[in-house]
């Protein structure tokens, strides 16, 4: 599996972005997808995961209500649409493949997200 992550920018507090992430692989809905981000001089962390199908889908706490996953399993890609956004979402986005929602083992590599006050 390859991705590709696209879609970060700049944007000021309170703006959205809408993230992408092309996979290469062949059955894409077989791999559960997941959003994780780095801030500068900070731990990775989970951000948000849906399953192959689609049918679930898991937000971190703070994400809840201004972030959503989605996936077209026809065009191999997942999204993250990021609304609301604060400065401390600033960050590079990973997105990640795995066999479950929980357990990723192929990451992209990442797109910068700048949130200005």
């Amino acid at each position: 599996v390859q991705l590709q992550a696209s879609g970060g920018g700049s944007v000021q507090a309170g703006g959205s972005l809408r993230l992408s992430c092309a996979a290469s692989v062949r059955t894409f809905s077989n791999y559960a997808m997941g959003w994780f981000r780095q801030a500068p001089g900070k731990e990775r962390k989970f951000v948000s995961s849906i399953s192959g199908s689609g049918g679930s889908t898991y937000y971190a706490d703070s994400m809840q209500g201004r972030f959503t996953i989605s996936r077209d399993n026809a065009k191999n890609t997942v999204y993250l649409q990021m609304n609301s956004l604060k400065p401390e979402g600033t960050a590079v986005y990973y997105c990640a493949a795995g066999r479950s929602t929980i357990e990723f083992d192929t990451w992209g590599q990442g797109t910068l997200v700048t949130v200005s006050s």
